[in-house]
């Protein structure tokens, strides 16, 4: 038995392999009641904070597993030209995994901030967030490459300067899109507008659909999709309707000159009781404003107690269709747009000639 246990196979005895499998099962029984402990007593509480310790788990423990086997390794004698492939195969799968748990964490932060900050969009807010995750996962990515090709030996100093004289090259080349990518974070942090929101830019009008690292997408009322460059957007004067608490409404009202003067007092007492019988409307004035060529204008203005545009059109709707029954009660006329023509005696003479000739 003790010959078989001292038996030498690639340098080691089979005692020496037996005592690294039992330091790597240790290790593992090691790890898996750490996580069995840290699972049972910290990611007690909220759904998130159960939800950040699973997947930083996932994301350590393969880097614990890499590091739990190179130090078992170390108890073997390896020749002298197996050393530096077994060191760089070690150096390049702990850098991955590190670059990779790094991005994780970035993102599960990110996206920890955004639901505990926007709760009400957060689904929203993540699928805006998509960009920004994208770009720093690419940043994180060239730093651990670059720190990868210094472990292994490789003189990154003239690679770091072919890339700052690149990245100038690029960035001198690519203005227009640095700067769209540079407006999506003014967008993200800013705020302006959010993904559902109903804006209106210059003549065009839509609600948000897609807001991405170069572009945003809005969807028109009348269907179409209108792509919009970030830079555009951020350049130009926006109205965002999605913010509107209330709706400020103005009209106005043009009634015959022969209304008696006791008809017109009336008016804006009419016009105040039927606006006031709509619960989601505020008064503000009614008053006889002007006069006009043809008409006495009254101006009215109120309040809709809402930023819903289909709401505030059914509440004008139901208040022009009272006004009607309260004006036709009362026998109240509005006014249209009638000219007088008067004829001097020698015109109309002249007209009722051309007429009598005509009819020859």
């Amino acid at each position: 038995m003790d010959n078989f246990i001292n038996r030498e196979i690639v340098y080691n005895s089979i005692a020496d392999y037996l005592v690294v499998v039992g330091i790597i099962i240790a290790g593992i029984v090691v790890i898996r009641i750490t996580r069995l402990f840290i699972a049972n007593h910290w990611a007690k509480g909220t759904s998130e904070r159960a939800h950040f310790i699973a997947k930083g788990q996932k994301l350590i423990i393969p880097i614990l597993h890499v590091l739990l086997i190179f130090a078992a390794l170390k108890y073997l004698t390896f020749p002298e030209h197996w050393l530096p492939t077994i060191n760089s195969t070690f150096v390049v799968a702990l850098v991955f995994l590190i670059v990779r748990a790094v991005t994780g964490v970035v993102k599960i932060g990110i996206h920890s901030y955004v639901v505990q900050h926007h709760e009400t969009a957060a689904d929203q807010k993540l699928k805006q967030i998509n960009g920004i995750v994208l770009v720093l996962n690419a940043i994180i990515w060239v730093l651990g490459v670059i720190f990868l090709f210094d472990n292994l030996g490789f003189n990154v100093t003239a690679v770091i300067t072919g890339l700052g004289v690149g990245g100038i090259a690029i960035a001198l080349a690519a203005q227009t899109i640095l700067g769209d990518i540079f407006n999506y974070f003014v967008i993200f942090f800013d705020r302006p507008f959010e993904l559902g929101d109903f804006i209106i830019v210059d003549d065009k009008m839509g609600t948000i659909e897609y807001i991405g690292l170069k572009t945003t997408r809005i969807r028109s009322l009348q269907g179409e999709q209108i792509i919009f460059s970030n830079s555009n957007l951020t350049n130009s004067r926006i109205n965002n309707y999605k913010s509107m608490k209330e709706r400020r409404v103005v009209f106005v009202l043009r009634i015959v000159y022969k209304t008696s003067h006791d008809i017109l007092q009336q008016i804006p007492i009419i016009l105040r009781a039927i606006i006031e019988e709509e619960r989601n409307t505020r008064f503000d004035r009614a008053h006889f404003a002007r006069f006009e060529t043809y008409s006495l204008d009254f101006e009215v203005v109120y309040f809709i107690k809402s930023g819903d545009y289909n709401q505030y059109m059914d509440t004008q709707q139901r208040i022009n269709l009272a006004i009607c029954v309260e004006f036709e009660r009362r026998e109240i006329q509005f006014a249209l747009p009638l000219y007088h023509l008067k004829l001097e005696k020698q015109e109309f003479e002249n007209v009722k000639s051309y007429e009598k000739y005509d009819s020859h």
